[in-house]
């Protein structure tokens, strides 16, 4: 199979990106054929492009496109340049497009149509952020309904990674071409996360947070409780990821609550091994995010055996089986999040029987998992055609 893979960034940290890698390098290991077709946009807050534009990138070869701003000032619509003519150029027999109101999914249908070609969307789908203004949420819930007629309905499948997700998709798009097919982890890998030496420079005992540093993942409200936090539990806090604007804000959050010493922002780690070393290091793994799809980091955590305290939003519940291999706490609540802070840290039997509740959950959910719905799902519809 020649398969298209179409995404707004790539050979960047984040949980898409990771997942069209994964995926990706998954199919050409089986010996199909499988191209990338990226902007060159590296973050979007601030906006900036990438100066490199590398090729093959971890194996999977890659075609880069140089992105505009927003068409309307507000919504998410990037566009990019030249995607058309190289879909058209190259006729993959499968198109899949990645994300939610970006312009590529617009392109990548239009020629999907044209050409007869069987069109599969993954959403990732995030709801419009709680503390914009309604004006904005207004527009994003429409362009939810714009998508659902120019993209979804003319999709063959539409592809979700929980059921949380299937039915917030299903408000806006045909139902029945829904499939739920969650990531997955390197769960082989991340099983020895923990067996080798403390990175260099890092304290014996820490909590660590890994994802983008961005004003949607709870941040201020951890360092709250954070410095609830009794003595016995006031280790140092590792916060992993890059920077999207967020950082100086942290900081100065932290001066502000007397906890300076105790938080340290890492930035983005590239190498694979010094990640998994880092977290799988960690007493504990705490994401607060307001909004997660499903949470990649999650996985990597309870395959690593490390207890996971994160929001009950989203898609984290159902990745965490509503509680029973990670703690729950309601997002922005600084208080609750202290206390699951403090609980887990306690390190009781509790705490061990989620801890092997969440191994199990994560080694149901390696990458091959992943590859072989994926590859399943493009067989049957290129068979249907």
């Amino acid at each position: 199979m020649r398969i298209a893979q179409v995404l707004l960034r790539f050979g960047t940290p984040g949980g898409v990106e990771t997942n069209v890698r994964e995926v990706a390098r998954g199919l050409i290991a089986q010996g199909e054929s499988v191209r990338v077709y990226a902007s060159d946009l590296a973050s979007e807050s601030p906006w900036t492009h990438r100066t490199d534009r590398p090729t093959p990138i971890d194996g999977v070869p890659v075609d880069w496109f140089t992105v505009r701003r927003r068409l309307i000032p507000g919504l998410t619509m990037p566009m990019m340049l030249g995607l058309i003519p190289a879909l058209d150029r190259d006729r993959p027999q499968i198109i899949h497009a990645h994300s939610h109101r970006y312009g590529h999914l617009l392109e990548a249908a239009a020629v999907a149509r044209r050409r007869s070609i069987p069109f599969v969307v993954s959403t990732h789908y995030h709801p419009a952020d709680r503390r914009e203004p309604w004006t904005k949420r207004g527009l994003l819930r429409g362009q939810d309904f714009l998508f659902g007629a120019a993209v979804y309905r003319s999709a063959q499948a539409i592809v979700v990674e929980t059921e949380l997700e299937r039915r917030r998709v299903a408000e806006f798009a045909p139902r029945e071409k829904l499939r739920v097919i969650p990531p997955g982890v390197d769960s082989a890998a991340w099983a020895e996360a923990g067996a080798g030496p403390i990175p260099p420079g890092l304290p014996e005992a820490y909590i660590v947070y890994a994802g983008r540093i961005a004003s949607n993942k709870g941040l201020p409200g951890l360092l709250e409780a954070l410095a609830m936090l009794p003595a016995e539990h006031r280790i140092p806090l590792l916060l992993v990821g890059a920077d999207w604007g967020e950082g100086e804000r942290i900081r100065s959050t932290a001066r502000r609550l007397g906890i300076e010493p105790q938080v340290r922002l890492l930035g983005h780690r590239p190498d694979p091994a010094e990640y998994r070393a880092i977290l799988g290091h960690a007493r504990l793994l705490v994401l607060p995010s307001e909004w997660e799809a499903f949470g990649l980091v999650l996985l990597e955590a309870m395959a690593a055996g490390v207890p996971v305290v994160a929001s009950a939003v989203g898609g984290i519940p159902e990745v965490l089986e509503e509680g029973a291999a990670g703690r729950l706490v309601p997002y922005g609540d600084p208080e609750a999040l202290a206390g699951a802070l403090a609980e887990t840290l306690a390190d009781g039997p509790e705490i061990r029987r989620r801890v092997d509740r969440a191994r199990r959950r994560a080694i149901g959910l390696d990458w091959s998992v992943a590859v072989e719905r994926h590859r399943a799902l493009y067989r049957a519809l290129l068979a249907d055609g």
